[in-house]
């Protein structure tokens, strides 16, 4: 079965691949209107996945599954929003001459067949399917099992928009069983239809992708973001960072886990962020500084700066001044996202230089590690890795290159 959904991807990325704009385009607008019509089948297929699969889920785990009416139409608004992204294919990234009168260009192009294997998110169904389809990548998806159900519902609509278009309905596929050997093939058996594997979940799911796969693997391992509070950060947009870093929803990866403060500025800034993060219903675990504020902070172990939570839970820290600060985020971050909030320029640029995250931001949420708010329509998923894709993966991502050379004649001596 997977060989057969492997040959249909590579033929269809054929033609993908040298599909126009205009075609792409129709199929993501009519893909997003078959959401909307669908939306009651989708709600209905997605509330069989949550009675199935609750007692098994966490809460963070249960808030990726849901799905309401904003979230289907977030899903179509994201396709119409890739659908009004430029083309990337065939657009030139540089043009020169050599001496000899040859010219060069290096132009962009599909990868060819991606696949992608995804837990627990159903929205990812639509995303991937749309960047794939706007990059001219086939792409064959796996879902988690707890989303089967809602991830057949929402394919079907994406298979009428390329349908209507004229395009192979191959061009997205969804593995249709909740079988494990599906994802081993998938990830290791498949490597003459499969370009590249982009792993979105939890830990397990992307140690078992990096450890198993025989393709490249564009994916991040955890979400340990950072949050450090400068002493010349004002106070009161400091706490409006650090509340929504950590508590808009706790269980994205971009979610804040470990809120460092400033030493010079801990009299004035340590208190008030604390209680508010208490009073809001998340766990404090704190150093010694920070268990001094307030008898409901939890004692911090080792093990907590170094925690991927997804949870209503926060570790926090006081530190000597901003090389401390990014000392500790060097040593316990993920390089995944990492901001940092004050009103000295020159703090913040040493920051924003200094860490080696895909994200790096001054005076803004952490939450903002998503492609749709980068104007990239939507993501894939954020990569902490350092080669060809970092950050969120969108439509340029999901493209490579080659070199066209043009001549009249000429021969190398």
């Amino acid at each position: 079965m997977m060989r057969e959904i492997g040959r249909a991807a590579r033929g269809a990325a054929l033609v993908l691949g040298q599909a126009p704009r205009a075609q792409k385009d129709q199929a993501l607008h009519a893909a997003a209107a078959a959401l909307r019509a669908d939306r009651a089948a989708i709600l209905a297929a997605n509330e069989r996945d949550r009675q199935a699969a609750a007692p098994g889920l966490t809460a963070a785990m249960a808030d990726r599954l849901r799905l309401d009416e904003a979230r289907i139409e977030a899903m179509a608004r994201g396709l119409e929003e890739i659908a009004a992204l430029e083309d990337p294919i065939g657009g030139v990234l540089a043009d020169w001459r050599r001496p000899n009168g040859m010219r060069i260009q290096r132009v962009r192009v599909p990868i060819g067949v991606i696949g992608i294997i995804y837990e627990s998110r159903p929205n990812v169904t639509a995303d991937a399917g749309g960047l794939c389809l706007k990059s001219g990548n086939a792409v064959i998806l796996r879902g988690g099992s707890e989303s089967l159900e809602s991830n057949r519902a929402i394919h079907a609509c994406l298979e009428r928009g390329l349908e209507a278009a004229g395009l192979p309905a191959s061009a997205i596929q969804l593995v249709p069983t909740a079988d494990r050997a599906a994802v081993g093939c998938l990830l290791a058996d498949m490597t003459e239809y499969v370009d590249v594997i982009v792993p979105r979940g939890g830990k397990a799911l992307i140690e078992r992708v990096q450890r198993e796969a025989r393709v490249p693997v564009i994916g991040h391992l955890e979400g340990i973001c950072h949050v450090y509070v400068d002493r010349a950060a004002d106070p009161a947009m400091a706490r409006r960072i650090v509340l929504n870093a950590k508590m808009r929803r706790t269980g994205i990866c971009g979610a804040a886990e470990t809120l460092l403060v400033d030493r010079a500025g801990a009299p004035a800034q340590l208190a008030p962020l604390v209680r508010m993060l208490l009073d809001a219903g998340c766990e404090v675990r704190g150093d010694a500084d920070c268990q001094r504020v307030d008898a409901r902070v939890v004692p911090a172990t080792e093990a907590d700066w170094n925690a991927e939570y997804l949870d209503a839970i926060i570790a926090v820290r006081v530190v000597d001044g901003l090389e401390a600060a990014i000392q500790h985020i060097g040593a316990h971050g993920s390089q995944h996202t990492d901001c940092i909030v004050t009103e000295d320029a020159a703090a913040a640029e040493r920051f924003l230089a200094r860490v080696d995250s895909a994200i790096v931001l001054h005076n803004a949420s952490t939450q903002f590690a998503d492609g749709g708010e980068f104007g990239m329509g939507a993501e894939i998923g954020i990569s902490t890795d350092k080669l060809h894709a970092r950050g969120p993966v969108g439509v340029e991502q999901l493209t490579s290159y080659k070199y066209l050379v043009r001549g009249t004649g000429q021969t190398r001596d």
